[in-house]
């Protein structure tokens, strides 16, 4: 849906009413009104998302990582909870997904503080451990970053696609709620490891579920121009691969392959 309050660095705004500060104070607490209930909503939600029931994983899922090969239970190290970021890279292609990377680069300044609270993070792709690394090195990255391969583990939290899943027009992304039809799309996925070493899927989620994970994105927010030019809040039209802002083309994020 189109967000009439994106705009562009070089677009103009429209033009706003200039008013006086007591004006501008009681418009701003009306506005802080809202926020105020969002908020609550939001704590509501997040409860109920802790509340939701889990799943046990009864496969037996194996990565190639730098060191090897290893399990989704021993990706949890120390640590009871795992959050799997499902980093777009396919097989072939020569750069990971650049929306992708927007919300790795949030994750990796942010992982030195959650994972001081049980909880540890990885990136899963498809592509092989070796682009994985080149790919990692270039951007400068420090966050555990494996290949799911030749798996089923992409396809069964639902991020990767057959082609004939694509060809048939609806992949079924985000529980069946989007229209999407890429053969790799974004998602971040929650699990939960107990005393006996059984895991447990918690929580995935998708599309624009993944926003409140970028910072960037909510810093916009605050500003008079918003996101971006392209007038969508999940293509903000700016975007870049955080060492190209000042050569590169924008990318979809679906279509970096």
């Amino acid at each position: 849906m189109k967000n009439e309050t994106c705009y562009g660095p070089d677009e103009a705004l429209p033009d706003h009413s200039v008013v006086s500060h007591d004006d501008w104070i009681a418009a701003r607490k009306e506005l802080l009104v809202k926020e105020k209930e969002l908020t609550r909503l939001s704590d509501q939600l997040s409860s109920a998302r802790r509340a939701l029931p889990w799943e046990k994983v009864e496969k037996n899922y194996v990565f190639e990582s730098p060191d090897g090969k290893v399990t989704l239970a021993e990706l949890f190290g120390s640590k009871r909870q795992l959050i799997v970021h499902h980093l777009m890279f396919a097989p072939g292609w020569s750069e990971a997904c650049v929306g992708c990377s927007h919300s790795a680069d949030h994750a990796d300044s942010a992982r030195q503080h959650f994972e001081n609270a049980d909880v540890s993070y990885v990136a899963i792709s498809r592509a092989p451990v070796e682009d994985l690394l080149r790919f990692k090195k270039r951007m400068g990255w420090t966050f555990h970053w494996i290949s799911s391969g030749d798996g089923d583990f992409n396809y069964d939290y639902g991020v990767s696609f057959t082609p004939e899943q694509v060809a048939s027009g609806n992949v079924g992304y985000n529980y069946a709620t989007s229209t999407y039809t890429f053969d790799e799309l974004p998602g971040v996925s929650v699990f939960y490891k107990d005393e006996e070493g059984n895991v447990f899927h918690t929580y995935s989620t998708y599309a624009r579920g993944l926003d409140i994970l970028l910072g960037s994105h909510n810093y916009l927010d605050l500003t008079p121009k918003g996101r971006g030019a392209k007038g969508t809040p999940d293509d903000p039209g700016w975007l870049r691969y955080h060492d190209q802002y000042q050569t590169a083309e924008a990318k979809s994020c679906c279509a970096c392959k």
